[in-house]
């Protein structure tokens, strides 16, 4: 019961650094490496804006033989507005290699940062959201993109019990299966 209340207030901390940049410096979550700086405090309030109105946003994604293409809409205009901003964003990072270690990123995710130089984008903004086609030679990239497209699609479809499945995936990779002193 005590590791179960352990794994709760993990959670927790991580959804409140996430959802709440005032609490951003969170000294329980140092091993996520996660940047506190006013850009990645703005994108992420974008992005939990924006899975707070998941169910007010349409995804449709197509596989490519070499990547993905994704159509992520919304006719909420405020909401269309925040999916540019928030595939701009994202799409200068990837460029950059440049990932800010947030708790909510997957291995996929973590995975095209590192890649970021291979990864060729073609965004088509409309009236209602964007258009991405990402695309790779690196098959392993290519793989990360067809997975993070998924796992976004998920965000979209159940929203906040989507990052936290995510963040718990990611706790469990890099938690110890037990930890010492604990039944199994």
């Amino acid at each position: 019961m005590r590791t179960k209340h352990t794994l709760l207030l993990i959670a927790v901390a991580g959804i409140v650094t996430m959802a709440t940049p005032a609490l951003g410096q969170n000294p329980a979550m140092p091993m996520m490496g996660m940047r506190h700086d006013s850009t990645t405090m703005a994108e992420m309030a974008i992005v939990h804006e924006l899975i707070r109105n998941h169910d007010r946003i349409t995804r449709t994604v197509t596989n490519l033989p070499d990547g993905i293409r994704t159509v992520t809409e919304s006719t909420d205009s405020s909401l269309a507005k925040l999916i540019r901003q928030h595939v701009e964003a994202m799409t200068t990072r990837v460029a950059s290699r440049d990932d800010p270690g947030l708790p909510m990123e997957s291995s996929a995710l973590r995975a095209i940062y590192r890649s970021g130089t291979s990864v060729r984008t073609t965004i088509d903004t409309t009236a209602r959201g964007a258009i991405v086609v990402q695309t790779s030679t690196d098959s392993a990239t290519v793989v990360a993109l067809q997975q993070h497209a998924t796992e976004v699609t998920d965000l979209v479809r159940r929203g906040m019990a989507a990052m936290h499945d995510g963040m718990m995936r990611m706790r469990d990779q890099m938690m110890p299966a037990k930890l010492p002193g604990t039944r199994p």
